[in-house]
């Protein structure tokens, strides 16, 4: 049947419930290139002011699964659990916690994407490392499943292209920060991913997109509500994204504190996390395994130094490093009452950690280490970050960024868990 993209526009700009065969007929015409950009960028901004109904973004999601196909785990012996996070700074939960999950008995299509501004990107750490492919065909992504349990790759062009070419769009309109259209472009790509379950880390905080805990519970609710009428069994973990995750931010940097974990060792916030959704992923898969345990005796590590090789990558190589390291130091003596996660994360970006535009390149040793954190006493004069960059400029504008991240106190430390709720029911 066929439709006009002004009278969906209208409809959804005067309040009214778009039916589900308009909804379809949109999201492929824009896909295909029958509806012309401007004209999609205007329903986006009628959504973003008039949002969705949940019938609205049921058949909103499933347009976009169904622009692309999906992915068949069926072959794969192991339960089948995925993780994703909403994006923060020096979020790189991913890298310790996809090994550790295999190492426990399940399988984990981990399928994930380059950063942007701010927030760094899965794929632009592992990169990071020699020879690591990220780019696999759908038929090396079930090889991989099989023989190894896990892997950590892009998702593949024909899987929900719909989300892809509306993300592009919204990127440069202003509609982000909308919650349906997040929740169907995040569930969307999961469940053409084919896994059986899901664990969601929904960020919120000053470096996060969702910067109250009511919109980030709404975001969680309205995204394992979707996951589960799709069949997938879904959970979500809302976490603490006002101070950056750990002490590293950027590429090789994250990829570094990565390995401390898997070592043993690493910061007590990414061990929390880390071993909080591991516990979420392997109940939401029906695994009855201890990840504490795991990560303690080396499984974890022997199945990360696994996925790398089989991705190409040298996990013995070493890590990128930047020329250039300037110190920063305290203003003041006391304690570490707060670290601004979006300064910290800007700063990232400007050193070159970040990209401005997508397929720009990044620098893989660029970034920022926090030599102190919230909770820890400071000398005036005290080192308290140091900035990592290739050139004179990066530096100069990282410093800029930085500047104004740190307060001290002098009061008594207030540092609270990063796991702060669970939405969903198992």
């Amino acid at each position: 049947m066929s439709h006009h993209a002004v009278d969906v526009i209208r409809a959804k700009r005067d309040g009214r419930e778009l039916a589900d065969a308009q909804i379809a007929w949109f999201i492929e015409g824009y896909t295909r290139g029958r509806v012309a950009p401007e004209q999609a960028a205007a329903l986006l901004m009628a959504v973003v002011w008039r949002g969705m109904s949940a019938r609205e973004l049921d058949a909103w999601t499933e347009a976009m699964i169904r622009s692309g196909s999906r992915l068949d785990l069926s072959s794969v012996p192991l339960p089948t659990v995925d993780k994703h996070s909403t994006g923060g700074v020096g979020d790189k939960v991913s890298l310790p916690l996809c090994p550790l999950v295999a190492a426990c008995g399940a399988a984990v299509p981990q399928l994930s994407g380059r950063g942007l501004g701010h927030t760094g990107g899965t794929l632009d750490k592992l990169e990071a490392i020699l020879g690591f492919r990220s780019d696999l065909s759908a038929a090396e992504v079930v090889a991989q499943l099989r023989e190894v349990g896990a892997v950590i790759c892009a998702a593949g062009e024909d899987l929900a292209p719909a989300d892809r070419e509306l993300y592009a769009l919204r990127d440069v309109t202003g509609t982000v920060e909308s919650i349906p259209l997040i929740a169907s472009s995040i569930m969307s790509k999961k469940i053409a991913e084919g896994t059986a379950a899901l664990a969601l880390d929904v960020k919120v905080g000053g470096g996060a997109f969702m910067t109250d805990l009511p919109r980030a519970r709404e975001l969680a609710r309205t995204m394992v509500g979707i996951g589960e009428d799709n069949g997938v069994r879904t959970a979500a973990l809302i976490t603490d994204m006002d101070a950056p995750l750990g002490r590293a931010v950027g590429n090789a940097l994250e990829v570094r504190e990565s390995l401390e974990v898997l070592e043993g060792g690493g910061p007590p916030d990414v061990i929390e996390v880390t071993l909080a959704l591991a516990e979420e992923m392997l109940a939401l898969a029906g695994v009855d395994a201890d990840p504490a345990a795991a990560l303690a005796d080396g499984r974890a590590m022997d199945r990360w130094r696994r996925v790398i090789r089989a991705q190409g990558g040298d996990p013995d190589a070493p890590l990128p490093a930047a020329p250039l390291v300037e110190e920063v130091r305290a203003e003041a003596v006391g304690v570490v009452e707060h670290v601004d996660a979006m300064a910290v994360g800007l700063a990232a970006w400007r050193l070159g950690a970040g990209r401005a535009q997508r397929g720009h390149p990044v620098s893989p040793g660029a970034g920022v280490i926090l030599r102190a954190v919230p909770g820890d006493e400071v000398a005036k004069g005290q080192v308290v970050a140091e900035l990592h960059a290739d050139d004179e400029a990066r530096l100069e504008s990282g410093r800029a960024a930085l500047a104004g991240a740190f307060r001290v106190g002098q009061g008594p430390p207030r540092v609270g868990p990063r796991v702060l709720e669970r939405v969903g029911a198992r």
